[in-house]
């Protein structure tokens, strides 16, 4: 029996709102969860930021390593909690806002770069395929159609660098000036250009939220190419 759950991928420019988004569209898709691929390379990059080892040496060695082997290494598991995944490595539930911070964006910007990605992917492929067998799948993550091929609905997310500034600049709470966000989103761009993850394909839905005043207002210009009502 064909399995008739779908997948919405979301992904888009640094500092667009892909994430409000995806938390938003839990309101509107039923019997829906979101998926934070995301996250998964950052407690991965995290854990081996945490674990002394040098960020550019690793760089050099990303070619050569199984990410998957890593997170076997790291004791990484991925739960189900309050419809969305979380992290945990060893037994204890990771931090997001140290997940999300300045420092791990931008070291997993670099090291996704440069690293031979295929074993995750598959990883990837298998995990989105067993939520989906249950449950409609919101996925926030990169690389999205290359990684998975049959995602439903594509979206790529876009903002102008100003909006996308102040944005990180709310989320990070003041604590990091406006001059070096700018200079981080601009080094964060042109390092996922490189690694292809703003490719757009034909399903892709390019979606400019530059003018919303809202994440409602966004998530709504998402949901106009969305057919909910064969979801009910």
């Amino acid at each position: 029996m064909e399995n008739k759950n779908i997948v919405i991928g979301i992904e888009g420019l640094v500092g667009s709102g892909k994430t409000s988004i995806s938390k938003e569209l839990l309101k509107y898709i039923p019997n829906s969860i979101i998926l934070h691929g995301g996250n998964i390379y950052r407690a991965i990059v995290n854990g081996i930021i945490n674990s002394g080892t040098d960020l550019k040496l690793l760089t050099k060695k990303m070619k050569n390593i199984d990410i998957t082997e890593i997170m076997k290494k790291l004791k990484l598991e991925i739960k189900l909690e309050n419809r969305e995944t979380v992290m945990y490595m060893d037994g204890k539930k990771l931090n997001i806002e140290e997940l999300q911070s300045e420092k791990s964006s931008m070291a997993v910007s670099m090291i996704s770069n440069v690293a031979d990605n295929t074993k995750l992917y598959e990883f990837g492929k298998l995990l989105i395929d067993s939520f989906r067998a249950k449950y409609n799948v919101i996925l926030s993550s990169r690389d999205i159609v290359k990684m998975y091929p049959d995602v439903t609905y594509h979206f790529f997310i876009i903002a102008e660098l100003q909006e996308r500034i102040r944005r990180k600049y709310i989320q990070y709470k003041g604590k990091i000036s406006k001059k070096q966000i700018e200079q981080t989103i601009r080094k964060r761009d042109e390092l996922q250009d490189d690694s292809g993850y703003y490719n757009i394909y034909d399903k892709t839905q390019v979606i400019d939220v530059t003018n919303c005043t809202s994440v409602e207002e966004a998530t709504k210009k998402v949901l106009e190419y969305v057919k909910i009502e064969a979801l009910a």
